[in-house]
C-alpha cells in the first residue's frame, strides 16, 4: 500500500500558497494583495516559511495518511 498523504497535502499547499496565486504575503502596496499574480522575493520567503509551518503540522503533527491498493 502506497502512502499518498504527503504528496496531497504538498501538492495543495504548493498550489495554494504560490505568491501572487490566491495572496501575496506581504504585497507591493500592501500588507496582503489577493489576486495580483506578482511576487517578490521577500514574498517568496515568507510563503516558504508558511508552506514549511504548514507541512510539518499536516504530516508530523498530525500525522495525515492516504493509503491505496
Amino acid at each position: 500500500m502506497a502512502d499518498w498523504g504527503p504528496v496531497v497535502i504538498a501538492v495543495v499547499l504548493f498550489v495554494l500558497l504560490s505568491p501572487g496565486l490566491l495572496f501575496q504575503l506581504p504585497g507591493r502596496n500592501k500588507i496582503v494583495e489577493f489576486g495580483n499574480m506578482q511576487t517578490s522575493g521577500i514574498s517568496i520567503l515568507v510563503h516558504i516559511i508558511i508552506f514549511f509551518g504548514l507541512i510539518t503540522i499536516f504530516l508530523i503533527a498530525i500525522g495525515v495518511h492516504i493509503y491505496t491498493g
